[in-house]
């Protein structure tokens, strides 16, 4: 059964979410420890989830998605598919071409490949020598990169670093502001979404040799409405889809969720949604194509 419901955005090209009409998505709400999925407006669907991180709608129409210190697949139907359980908190999942599930412990500093039935079959422990706990702002998004290495947002010590399959770093970059999701591009550049912790927070487009080539902040968008970004999802055209994760300041104004084109555009946005309190992650259910999360 197809639980899809692709619904187009329509909104006009400019700075205002006032003529946007609500999409089709998944999102993850930290705060109040659920995820969700979203049609027209209206929350449709809800999972328990405490603090989660990272969400994935699969192909098969189950969601994919982070629970505290565990990793949870299920159905529409709220039927368990995959569960791991940690004694790390995880902010980082994803599922492989090969039908395993990418894990990031943060504590712990595993980088995991699970198998569907739970089993651990490839570790990689990416914690400095002689620590044994990372912390928990060691790292936050992680991804498996096609090449088989590992593209790690470094919350605390403000880095985005690339592993090879052994752990050894083979690429790093200093991002001020805390990294706290990661996408890497077909063209072999970054995305990384930046959180808070120098009041600045913007997604930066990082080049192979980890410089700026584009940037979007509060200084492209009227009102300066973003607070710390979390998840995010790129598509083939330029848009770019970001969570802005208020938990830290909880303002008045609560603009959860933006759409931007490659010009800066705001396209659409999710404010003051009554059943939401924070969104650290979103998936689009409306985009046939391949996107990037």
């Amino acid at each position: 059964m197809k639980h899809f419901a692709y619904i187009l955005f329509i909104s006009f090209l400019c700075c205002t979410h006032a003529a946007a009409q609500y999409g089709s998505f998944a999102g993850a709400d930290y705060s109040q420890g659920i995820v969700f999925v979203m049609e027209n407006n209206q929350i449709v669907w809800q999972h328990e989830a405490p603090e989660s991180n990272d969400i994935w709608a699969l192909p098969n129409g189950n969601l994919l998605f982070s629970v505290g210190k565990g990793v949870l697949e299920v159905t529409r139907q709220n039927d368990t598919v995959f569960y791991y359980q940690s004694e790390s908190p995880i902010f980082a999942c994803q599922r492989l071409k090969n039908g395993n599930t990418f894990i990031g412990e943060c504590n712990a500093g595993r980088l995991l490949e699970v198998s569907p039935e739970g089993k651990i079959v490839s570790e990689v422990c990416i914690l400095p020598e002689g620590v044994s706990d990372g912390t928990f702002a060691f790292m936050r998004n992680a991804r498996k990169l096609d090449n088989g290495h590992y593209l790690v947002a470094h919350y605390g010590d403000e880095h985005v670093r690339e592993y090879d399959a052994k752990g050894k770093v083979v690429w790093q970059v200093h991002v001020p502001g805390g990294p706290h999701s990661v996408i890497r591009l077909p063209n072999g550049h970054t995305l990384v979404a930046v959180a808070d912790k120098t009041q600045n927070p913007r997604i930066v487009e990082l080049d192979k040799k980890g410089k700026t080539v584009w940037e979007l902040s509060n200084k492209d968008i009227p009102g300066e409405p973003l607070k710390f970004l979390g998840g995010m999802q790129y598509f083939p055209d330029g848009r770019l889809l970001f969570t802005n994760w208020v938990g830290h300041v909880n303002p008045d104004q609560r603009n959860h969720l933006f759409l931007a084109d490659r010009k800066k555009n705001i396209l659409y946005t999710l404010k003051n949604h009554e059943g939401i309190q924070t969104m650290s992650s979103v998936f689009s259910l409306e985009e046939k194509g391949k996107s990037y999360h």
